[in-house]
């Protein structure tokens, strides 16, 4: 099973950057190009514990929909969401974040695998390893930005 880590130093306050990361708009506006919109369940605003959310989304001319729910929250720190209904057998993502020196560590992990066994073996490490990490890239960039900047606002009343 593949699994993407990547951290992303921000120049923020912590509580900013996990809400940031919680925000259906923020996710909307950093996946422009995928289209991607929250169809069902928490459709704006800051995703809590046991919430979920449908988005809808183009991914490789394929138009699919992927539900998320959050199932691990703890504030500032830590939070997981979770595949519920999706093109994936298997899809975890887990948000830490620490602060270090005045400097937030946001680490994201993702753990996925794709189904139809050794097909979906390859598609993952050909293919979908490298589209998802440079997703994660670009989310996280728009996060920093937002953070380092007074973008933030708009995003958390």
């Amino acid at each position: 099973m593949p699994v993407i880590k990547l951290q992303t130093e921000i120049k923020s306050e912590a509580s900013i950057c996990f809400n940031l990361s919680l925000s259906v708009d923020l996710h909307t506006l950093s996946t422009a190009q995928t289209n991607e919109k929250a169809i069902a369940g928490k459709t704006t605003g800051i995703m809590q514990l046991n919430e979920y959310v449908t988005w809808e989304a183009t991914h490789f001319g394929v138009r699919q929909m992927l539900t998320s729910k959050i199932t691990q929250l703890t504030q500032n720190i830590h939070f997981r969401d979770e595949q519920q209904k999706g093109a994936f057998k298997h899809f975890v993502h887990d948000h830490n974040f620490e602060t270090t020196n005045g400097i937030i560590i946001m680490t994201d992990t993702l753990n996925f695998s794709s189904p139809f066994g050794f097909i979906g073996t390859v598609v993952d490490k050909l293919l979908l390893t490298k589209y998802l990490k440079t997703f994660l890239i670009e989310r996280n960039a728009l996060i920093k930005s937002c953070a380092e900047s007074e973008q933030w606002k708009q995003f958390l009343h």
